[in-house]
């Protein structure tokens, strides 16, 4: 590496906000499978404290080697309706229990997995889990939850969407930060090193090290360099830069493979906002010419954008996966907040970024009046674009307030403006439960 290219680098670290956004260490707990839920509690608790006992202090320890901020080191396992299934138990709160205090002794940041995976139908251990959400994360600190409820070969489960629009508005009013740690998905992957909606899938490795990059501040400081190109020179500039994030990205999955001893699996390279200045999916969009995110041609800004991240990123790296693609969470971006409150950016135009971006809406907050049929029909507007545009798709809301406040969730969450949502009502249709069947293009076998 020149002198030059460890001048840049030191440059995106230390003016342009870029760092390695999570480390997450996926563990299966198929082995943790219990008659007895207690039992099982222990065992999971067992099992995660021992896999992961080192993981925050080798991300440390990379972070302080190379100079690059790790700011997350998290968990995530094994779908837990999976888990509960094979005990009497009618509730799995004690399950989340044990996922708390094992995050808790080995200090991670957050650990998901209190996942069910409905697209097609319930089996036993699904109602149960999605019936325990709202306690299970009113009573927890550190545990994320997410449903998936559609995906492109089954089409949408709609009798689940019904009962997320439910227990979104139950979690809500349970605790403060329970919806913000909620995620409801269509083609949910099973590979995502990144909150609320990490889980561990069936297919992976026992243990496996998923790194997640980001850097939307140094997408723009190269933006600015090309300020009036044409759209050729803004979509190579975004490809370059990609490719030296993810490359960063992969050089730290590989060290904390070597030293944990297991598997490296993905780098998911997101372009993931915090609220900090110059940390702004937003800004990168106006940096293309748009006066404010929202104004017409922002779609078509996030699709080059979304478009040469992956293929700078794909270049950088063997395994890349996780949602790769950018963010567009309301609260978690300065500059997503500010269009929200100048008007410019509603609740329909997020709804037609989904078609482009790594998830839907986002971090959102409506007010706490709205009717949980309304919630579940805008889950299954998100799930019938991620059904049939065959890509994931996700609903993160939180109903607090009422239109115009402020909602502040501190950290990385941020503050969100409560949003207006159309008061026509949606109930006769989400209620009538049964499936939406799949798109005729998943018959591909």
């Amino acid at each position: 590496m020149d002198i030059r290219q460890v001048t840049e680098t030191i440059a995106m670290i230390e003016e342009q906000h870029f760092d390695i956004r999570t480390i997450t260490m996926g563990i299966s707990l198929l082995d943790c499978i219990d008659a007895d839920i207690d039992k099982a509690a222990d065992k999971i608790y067992q099992k995660i404290t021992t896999k992961a006992a080192n993981l925050v202090a080798v991300g440390d320890a990379i972070a302080a080697e190379l100079g690059i901020p790790i700011v997350n080191k998290r968990v995530s396992v094994t779908p837990i309706a999976i888990i509960g299934a094979a005990t009497e138990a009618t509730d799995y709160l004690p399950l989340a229990h044990a996922l708390d205090r094992a995050a808790k002794t080995i200090g991670v940041d957050f650990i998901g997995g209190f996942s069910a995976l409905v697209q097609k139908g319930y089996h036993k251990g699904d109602e149960i889990l999605i019936n325990s959400i709202p306690q299970a994360l009113a009573q927890t600190d550190k545990v994320c939850a997410s449903v998936n409820i559609g995906s492109t070969k089954t089409g949408i489960n709609m009798t689940a969407v019904r009962d997320m629009g439910r227990i979104i508005k139950e979690t809500a009013e349970a605790s403060d930060l329970g919806a913000a740690k909620l995620v409801v998905f269509a083609n949910a992957v099973e590979d995502n090193p990144f909150m609320a909606g990490a889980f561990h899938g069936v297919g992976e490795s026992d243990v496996v090290i998923n790194v997640g990059v980001s850097g939307p501040g140094v997408v723009k400081r190269a933006l600015e360099k090309v300020k009036g190109e044409s759209f050729d020179v803004v979509a190579e500039t975004v490809k370059k830069t990609a490719f030296k994030i993810t490359r960063i990205g992969q050089l730290v999955g590989t060290m904390a493979s070597e030293r944990l001893d297991v598997k490296f699996g993905i780098v998911d390279l997101s372009l993931a906002p915090t609220p900090a200045i110059g940390d702004s999916v937003a800004r990168v969009l106006e940096e293309m010419g748009l006066e404010m995110v929202g104004t017409h041609g922002t779609t078509a800004a996030l699709a080059l954008l979304n478009d040469a991240v992956k293929k700078g990123g794909v270049m950088a790296c063997n395994q890349v996966g996780g949602l790769s693609g950018a963010f567009i969470p309301v609260s978690e971006d300065e500059g997503m907040i500010a269009a929200v409150q100048a008007g410019s950016l509603n609740l329909e135009k997020l709804e037609a970024m989904t078609a482009i971006c790594s998830v839907g809406l986002d971090m959102i907050a409506i007010p706490e009046d709205t009717p949980y049929e309304t919630i579940a029909a805008m889950i299954a507007d998100e799930a019938a674009i991620g059904v049939i545009n065959q890509k994931t798709t996700a609903v993160r809301i939180i109903p607090k307030g009422k239109e115009g406040d402020m909602i502040a969730f501190g950290g990385l969450l941020g503050t969100a403006p409560v949003m207006r949502v159309n008061g026509a009502s949606s109930a006769d249709f989400i209620n009538r439960g049964g499936q939406i069947p799949a798109p005729i293009h998943s018959f591909k076998n």
